[in-house]
């Protein structure tokens, strides 16, 4: 049952002037029950074993089998553990929530839950975009795919998608420090976001609504016309292969990530569009939330599991009898 918000304790920021929460409230699921949450907690802590074990195996088999030490599987590695640890931040609290019933989350601990949400999405999001300039290399100039994504190469793109996650995303804590919330304390999600915090501000907000609409469109934004540009290119290219058979053989290459992709966009737009429309936060907000965090981590390596060959007999042979 939801605590009234007037016993959430409030705590003065260092200069006294500004009103911090001790903690916010989480609500799960706006209009369910306490017996819905807690029976919806069982198919979460599924989704989050499948999830680790999923991520974990694929990282696992890229990392053991140097014939996968390729490009592509490696970027499928940084998508796994990005996913691994997005999952680790998210389900955990959620689980806990849908169990106990327990709504509290600290304030600290809730912006740090936040940053690391938008960070690793961020993350994930060029990890995306590294995978469709890898597939555009292979399929356009595959003479030259060797030498542009050398292992040095790679490893500097990995480096760089963490370096602009992080650098983007670490202003937000600090731009929701400078706000005071003398208004409801209540999150009307299962974690923190920094749409939903923002709204619960009694302060001018306009550096965050600014900023925030700043890095959606400046990471995600750019990425997607990047990835949507690449497929263009790919897909003129393959139209142009003379043989059919070959034509399909490189554009199955791309399905996975392709997958991987629309998994991952297509509700991360639903979601900005409805936050971006106003209003209070609806059902509709909260789903599309959990789906945008919840079914990559599950999704992705199911996906690249099953479609590609090497890492589903390497599977199969982990299950096997024989398997060694």
């Amino acid at each position: 049952v939801q605590k009234p918000q007037l016993l959430v304790p409030l705590m003065a920021a260092p200069n006294g002037s500004l009103v911090h929460p001790a903690y916010f409230l989480l609500v799960g699921i706006p209009g369910l029950g306490p017996t819905v949450h807690f029976w919806l907690a069982f198919p979460l802590c599924l989704m989050y074993a499948v999830a680790t074990l999923g991520n974990l195996a694929i990282v696992l088999i890229i990392r053991v089998e140097r014939r996968l030490h390729e490009p592509m599987y490696l970027f499928l590695a940084m998508l796994s553990t990005t996913d691994l640890v997005l999952s680790s931040v998210t389900m955990p609290k959620m689980a806990s929530l849908f169990l106990t019933g327990i709504q509290e989350i600290e304030f600290n601990i809730c912006l740090t839950q936040m940053f690391l949400i938008h960070a690793l999405s961020a993350m994930e999001s060029a990890v995306l975009l590294a995978m469709a300039f890898d597939r555009f290399v292979a399929i356009c100039y595959p003479l030259r795919h060797a030498s542009v994504l050398t292992g040095t190469t790679v490893a500097k793109i990995g480096l760089a998608s963490l370096t602009r996650g992080f650098l983007f995303f670490f202003p937000l804590p600090f731009i929701l420090k400078r706000l005071s919330y003398c208004r409801a304390h209540t999150v009307t999600h299962s974690f923190c976001l920094h749409q939903d915090i923002m709204k619960l501000s009694c302060t001018d907000t306009t550096v965050n609504v600014v900023y925030g609409l700043f890095i959606i469109l400046s990471v995600m934004g750019v990425d997607s016309l990047f990835i949507g540009f690449s497929y263009i290119l790919i897909l003129r290219a393959v139209l142009g292969l003379s043989a059919q058979g070959a034509a399909y053989k490189a554009f199955n290459t791309c399905i996975s990530h392709l997958c991987a992709v629309l998994v991952f966009y297509v509700p991360l737009i639903g979601l900005s569009v409805v936050h971006r429309l106003g209003g209070p936060t609806s059902l509709l907000h909260v789903v599309m939330a959990n789906v945008y965090l919840l079914l990559p981590p599950v999704v992705n390596p199911i996906v690249y599991g099953a479609k590609t060959k090497e890492i589903r007999a390497r599977v199969i042979l982990m299950f096997s009898k024989d398997g060694r």
